[in-house]
């Protein structure tokens, strides 16, 4: 009697490592970065600004002014196609700045944690437990919450506990790296400690990083809108994907646009961003 094994379906593993969905990843991100960088200078967009008579105007509608809503207006009677593309402008910033103060915060104590070892290594790893013992977005939550809102608030909220990944990652690497032959000789011809350690060691440390710090983008990205939805993140003066969604809560059985729209364009962001995020942790997350 012959035994038949059937094998799981193993197909989104392998579309996540595919190459030729890291490029589709890569341009749909590019488009994005596009539509941030160029769409505020083409489509003007006042988020304060206000009209009763073009409330809740479907897809495709036309204005009072007899201009057209291309992708219709929210409760307040604002433009959708202005509010998703000065978000995405929204977004990319606060990822890029969240992304850019972790890496260098994390690089930091990775790297000198890992080399000086002893007591400095010690004290940064007690340092990234404690912070490890509470979940990131929590801590966002409570920071937000006790400062006025603006976008340094969020960014400074987010990244509290946003560089621990990093530190963690610099940090093992440099320990592997710190007793290689070619650290050794810097060290003993009387290399200082900071050449050593910017000439010799974070360019291997890089690598590494890239990959997670894309991965983070898009963690950042979710965290801004998740706190903007809740009240905590922008003011009302800067778009954020998350206030759209919030805002069109109360409409979805009459006007599913106002949070369908802003939704789909933060999940094809994340999305993309983190299959691209995998393909490079697979091409550049071993190179030690």
């Amino acid at each position: 009697m012959s035994v038949i094994t059937v094998r799981p379906r193993l197909w989104p593993v392998r579309l996540r490592s595919t190459p030729a969905v890291a490029t589709v990843a890569s341009v749909v991100l590019a488009c994005y970065v596009l539509v941030g960088l160029i769409g505020p200078l083409l489509i003007a967009y006042d988020p304060v600004a206000t009209s009763v008579a073009d409330r809740l105007l479907p897809i495709g509608a036309t204005r009072a002014d007899g201009t057209l809503a291309l992708l219709g207006t929210d409760g307040a009677g604002r433009d959708m196609l202005g509010q998703l593309v000065h978000g995405a402008r929204t977004s990319i910033i606060i990822g890029v700045c969240v992304v850019a103060a972790c890496v260098a915060v994390g690089l930091a104590f990775g790297t000198l944690a890992g080399y000086l070892a002893g007591w400095t290594d010690v004290a940064i790893s007690r340092l990234i437990d404690i912070l490890m013992a509470f979940p990131g977005i929590l801590l966002a939550i409570v920071i937000a919450g006790l400062f006025e809102r603006s976008m340094l608030v969020v960014v400074l909220s987010l990244s509290v506990a946003g560089w621990v990944g990093f530190a963690r990652l610099a940090r093992g690497i440099t320990l592997s790296l710190r007793e290689r032959p070619w650290v050794d000789a810097a060290r003993l011809i009387g290399v200082p400690t900071p050449v050593v350690i910017v000439r010799h060691v974070i360019p291997f440390v890089i690598g590494p990083v890239t990959a997670l710090a894309t991965t983070e983008f898009a963690g950042a990205v979710l965290s801004e809108a998740g706190l903007s939805f809740l009240g905590l993140g922008l003011p009302s003066a800067t778009v954020s994907w998350g206030q759209v969604i919030a805002n069109g809560k109360d409409y979805l059985d009459t006007a599913w646009w106002i949070s369908a729209l802003p939704g789909l364009a933060l999940t094809g962001l994340v999305v993309s961003t983190g299959l691209l995020g995998d393909h490079l942790t697979q091409r550049l997350g071993s190179s030690r």
